[in-house]
């Protein structure tokens, strides 16, 4: 009887080795004896789970993983049992042992990760700052980010952003920031303090929708208004290189209630590869509103923003029309780092404007120009000579840097 109730427990799932990846700060023993697991020990459905449950109970490690694995292809009664662990950030220190130099430690210090800020545009120049952030400051995923910038358009506030592949938000952020310039075609400051949050839902990596809410405080010429905003938009953006795109689409639509007012933008880009490199790009936009908007708040005609031929101070209108076509040649290999062009480009468009005084030109302008840039991993910077018909000839200097 004793040899056959032998056979029968030697027939039975077991524990035949363990083995241990992932850890630099936990010895292997130590984690063992975390998850109350020793070879020998039988082996049950709920096995994997209750060790990995023991583990996470611990609260040592960033993520755990428990695998179940068989040691013979004969014999399916020896199990192996592989325990996967993220330590998270460790860092090397010193013992001051001369057999054992150095050991590896938890690194327990906040991990923040810092952005330039490096903006250049026709309408507020340059601005210049950095933003900070903190990583997986509301579980993983997240960051609380500190952005700084002066400059032509001064920038202060505390933001944070997570992100999520599964549920109905994907991501969600928000933050109260201030921010300060001189608006283009008034010359005068223009001071506004926004608390913001936004939700996105992503039914796939190209095509999202998303909802902002926000409570404004803006101040120019003197007068401040407060109200808040509602706005609703879907973007759709196939292309994989947004700096130099080649057979896609990108087109954003939303909708915005603000301040008594709804405004509409919409903006289609089309990018057809022809010849070689050469690339032909076409874009349409439009931004309307229902009835007068405030000033501040008034789309800005001219300069790179829609018709490069005119100054951005050249006027302001309740509603906003621009289409453009241009063509886009690297002169540099595709495998460079670092990729230079140039481009020919031609815009027209033309604003309207609601019953105010003084009233707008609403007639359509045309402008054509050339441009010489450079595209090198996170910068980005183009040079353009544009002209405006009926106008004059101007140059155009913008660029960033963008992670």
């Amino acid at each position: 009887m004793w040899l056959v109730l032998a056979m029968v427990v030697f027939q039975m799932p077991h524990i035949a080795a363990i083995q241990v990846h992932g850890n630099l700060v936990t010895s292997d023993e130590e984690i063992q004896r975390l998850a109350e697991v020793e070879i020998g020990a039988p082996v049950d459905d709920d096995t994997v789970e209750q060790i990995a449950a023991r583990l996470r109970t611990t609260k040592k490690f960033d993520s755990v993983q428990v695998l179940k694995r068989y040691a013979s292809i004969a014999d399916p009664s020896p199990i192996v049992i592989v325990i996967i662990v993220d330590e998270g950030r460790v860092k090397i220190k010193r013992t001051g042992d001369p057999e054992h130099p150095y050991r590896a430690v938890k690194n327990r210090w906040p991990r923040f990760m810092y952005q330039p800020i490096l903006h250049r545009d026709d309408r507020y120049g340059t601005s210049y700052g950095a933003r900070v952030a903190l990583t997986d400051a509301f579980g993983k995923n997240s960051r609380l980010i500190v952005p700084f910038a002066w400059g032509g358009e001064k920038q202060a506030g505390v933001e944070f952003d997570r992100t999520n592949t599964h549920g109905l938000v994907n991501r969600l952020s928000g933050g109260i920031d201030w921010n300060n310039r001189e608006h283009p075609v008034y010359d005068k400051t223009e001071n506004r303090e926004v608390a913001w949050v936004r939700a996105e839902h992503w039914f796939r990596p190209q095509l999202r929708v998303g909802i902002t809410t926000a409570l404004q405080r803006e101040t120019f010429a003197g007068a401040t208004d407060v109200f808040p905003n509602v706005a609703a938009g879907v973007i759709l953006d196939t292309r994989v290189d947004p700096a130099l795109p080649r057979n896609a689409v990108y087109g954003r639509a939303e909708f915005t209630h603000l301040a008594g007012s709804h405004l509409t933008a919409l903006d289609g880009r089309g990018y057809i590869g022809l010849v070689g490199q050469l690339v032909l790009g076409v874009r349409a936009q439009w931004t309307g509103a229902n009835q007068a908007l405030p000033v501040y708040l008034k789309p800005i005609f001219g300069g790179a923003a829609n018709v490069r031929g005119f100054s951005p101070g050249t006027t302001v209108g309740d509603t906003l029309t621009a289409t453009s076509a241009e063509l886009i040649l690297p002169i540099t290999s595709p495998l460079r780092l670092a990729r230079l062009g140039v481009s020919a480009f031609t815009d027209a468009g033309a604003v309207s404007c609601g019953p105010e005084l003084p009233p707008c030109d609403q007639s359509w302008k045309r402008g054509y120009g050339a441009s010489i840039w450079i595209s090198a991993t996170v910068i980005r910077l183009n040079v353009a000579v544009a002209h405006g018909v009926g106008a004059s000839t101007r140059g155009l200097v913008t660029g960033d840097i963008s992670f």
